[in-house]
């Protein structure tokens, strides 16, 4: 047996709550599928203050349990990513992946914010706890790499690039804090078919590695109006062929005088830039009045990652 399986088996049950957080995408380049079927990616994440919680308790094998906003629409079996981060760290560590999860959820579903892979991030963060098996992030980051692509993020937070299929990250100087109107649907736009528009409409996509130097220096300087400006998603015209309404949405923001409005993500979340935290109720307002979308919520960024919230 284990010293992590050894140390499991003497300690008193517990439960340990760990929240990480949703992002959005300030920019996003895409270049055409590889013959590895992933798509190479050049994107800046900022995690922002709408968060999915994680509580992991004792259990026979994996349960998952989930509450909150869309949770019938969460799969609670055993390709629920949080339930395939369970036995990674289990394997990983030597210890059998008995745990019962309870995800409340925060972050919309299928909604270009990665709630799935904060719910992942956060479930490896609590089950390092609930088995104190005391690995460093680094580690945990590597075993997050294999879960998916935005689930490394999730775990660090704050503002970083993501290279690779989004996974291979480095920390983003930021400073000040920006405020954003997130205009939700209840209808999910699945990443696959956003995707596959994406190769159908440029299957002869190319990313500039210099393109993002303005988005770069409105982050270092703090300045909204420049980071509006700068805002960018090559996925954003897939997703409105999908969804035209979207565009619809992105309008009327502008219209409101929104800084910037892009479709987050895969979408079809539109994560709305406002000058400052009073204009963000502003746009909110508008947004609600005018029907640009199922849920509007105000959130600011950058947030840190997942973080435990019980000892």
């Amino acid at each position: 047996m284990s010293d992590w399986a050894e140390r499991a088996r003497r300690r008193p049950a517990r439960a340990v709550t760990v929240r990480a957080p949703g992002k959005i995408n300030l920019s996003l380049r895409c270049g055409a599928l590889g013959d590895d079927g992933y798509h190479p990616l050049a994107t800046t994440f900022q995690a922002v203050s709408l968060f999915e919680e994680v509580t992991a308790t004792e259990g026979a094998g994996i349960t998952i349990e989930v509450s909150g906003p869309q949770a019938e629409l969460v799969p609670t079996g055993e390709d629920n990513v949080a339930a395939r981060a369970v036995r990674a760290l289990a394997e990983h560590i030597g210890v059998d992946p008995d745990v019962t999860l309870h995800l409340r959820k925060g972050v919309p579903v299928a909604g270009g914010m990665a709630g799935g892979s904060a719910d992942a991030a956060a479930t490896l963060v609590a089950c390092d706890a609930l088995w104190e098996a005391g690995l460093a992030r680094e580690e945990l980051a590597e075993l997050a790499a294999e879960l998916g692509s935005d689930v490394p993020f999730a775990l660090v937070g704050h503002t970083a690039v993501g290279a690779g299929r989004g996974h291979l990250l480095s920390p983003v100087m930021t400073r000040g804090t920006f405020h954003w109107v997130l205009a939700m649907r209840s209808e999910g736009l699945p990443t696959p078919a956003v995707y596959a528009k994406f190769d159908e409409l440029t299957p002869d996509a190319a990313i500039d590695p210099d393109a993002d130097v303005d988005l770069m220096l409105a982050l270092r300087q703090a300045d909204p109006v420049a980071l509006g400006a700068a805002l960018h998603n090559d996925l954003q015209a897939a997703a409105l062929a999908l969804r035209p309404e979207l565009g619809e949405t992105i309008e009327v923001a502008r219209d409101a005088g929104a800084l910037g409005a892009i479709v987050s993500g895969s979408g079809p979340t539109v994560a709305v830039l406002a000058r400052s935290a009073q204009h963000a109720l502003v746009l909110s307002a508008t947004l609600r009045a005018l029907g640009g979308a199922d849920e509007v919520r105000t959130v600011r960024g950058p947030v840190q990652g997942a973080v435990v919230l019980t000892p």
